[in-house]
């Protein structure tokens, strides 16, 4: 039976994949720092905290998408007959960015939170931004 897909072929097939998926990754990262950008520009302007830490979760959230199609291209790299050497490599990378990912997403949810109780206790807003000067209306 002749050889449908000789190893070589299959490697040139491969790598064009990983090249494909580490570019949609760096996409999305350049992508998610440019609309965040301009939004923390639109913030800045508005001087709005709570508006900052959207722009954070935004950007966050872009950042972890990134590192996923970064860390697929990893594993597709180490897909075809990987020596011992490229799967410690791929333990390496997948290891620190899977800890990069993990503290990204904590750092997301904990800032989600926020934003969603300020949210639901806009008083409670009020209440720290008149906190500098004694200005929240109470007597």
């Amino acid at each position: 039976m002749p050889d449908l897909l000789s190893e070589s072929a299959l490697r040139q097939a491969v790598d064009l994949f990983v090249r494909l998926v580490e570019a949609a990754g760096a996409i999305v990262i350049v992508l998610g720092a440019g609309v965040a950008f301009v939004r923390f520009l639109l913030v800045a302007v508005r001087r709005s905290g709570e508006d900052f830490i959207a722009v954070r979760l935004l950007l966050g959230r872009f950042l972890a998408l990134g590192l996923e199609f970064q860390l697929a291209g990893d594993v597709l790299r180490t897909a075809i007959a990987p020596t011992f050497q490229q799967i410690g490599q791929l333990a390496a990378i997948a290891a620190i960015r899977t800890a990069l990912n993990f503290f990204l997403n904590k750092e997301i949810e904990r800032e989600g939170r926020t934003v969603q109780d300020a949210r639901r206790h806009p008083a409670d807003r009020e209440t720290r931004a008149a906190g500098d000067g004694g200005r929240d209306g109470g007597g």
